[in-house]
């Protein structure tokens, strides 16, 4: 399935791919010839044909679980360049560049910043582009609560710590965009924070 959002001079693609249906994320926009990818999901020759064509070069990964992650080997003999957050990079059988909190990656002319959010992995990451109210948060945020911290590597309170940062750095208005399901808002979640506490997930 593919979903196409455009936010001012920025076009956001989005596929969903793989048996857990992992949201893929394609960035382009008119300053740039270039696009970039966040998020690397295993998917058929006809996904990667679809990337090369858009001339994606730079591929961001949110955090190193398998399912975000399995094409990132296809992807690399492509030419595209694979950037992880650094707890998180041992995770990949390869990868080009290790991200670290408050990082700018510029695309065209915009900066994506790299927000280090631990929790679900020691080395997840967001990704917000700036001048916009829109956030990808991996497997971070979704609606309704936390990603899982049941996988090795992973811890409640950080990530409750994470999503506190999120939700006081960013407005009411700001559009998450998950690595699985709907997207969502901060306004819409942020009221149910002493909840996800209390259930403990």
């Amino acid at each position: 399935m593919q979903t196409t959002y455009t936010v001012g001079d920025l076009t956001i693609e989005q596929f969903v791919v793989g048996p857990l249906e992992n949201n893929l994320y394609v960035l382009t926009t008119p300053s740039s010839p270039e696009a970039l990818l966040i998020d690397a999901t295993a998917g058929d020759d006809v996904l990667v044909d679809a990337l090369v064509q858009r001339n994606v070069t730079k591929v961001i990964i949110t955090h190193g679980h398998h399912d975000h992650i399995g094409a990132v080997a296809a992807l690399r003999q492509q030419g595209m360049r694979v950037m992880v957050g650094e707890p998180d990079a041992s995770l990949l059988d390869g990868f080009d560049t290790t991200l670290v909190d408050n990082e700018l990656i510029r695309f065209g002319a915009l900066n994506l910043r790299i927000l280090a959010t631990p929790g679900h992995t020691p080395g997840s990451v967001c990704i917000a582009p700036e001048g916009y109210e829109l956030l990808f948060t991996g497997d971070t945020l979704f609606p309704g609560g936390p990603g899982a911290t049941k996988f090795p590597g992973g811890d409640f309170p950080t990530i409750i710590e994470s999503i506190r940062r999120i939700f006081a750095t960013f407005p009411a208005e700001t559009v998450l965009l998950p690595g699985h399901g709907a997207s969502t808002t901060i306004g819409t979640q942020v009221g149910s924070l002493d909840e996800w506490i209390a259930r403990g997930w």
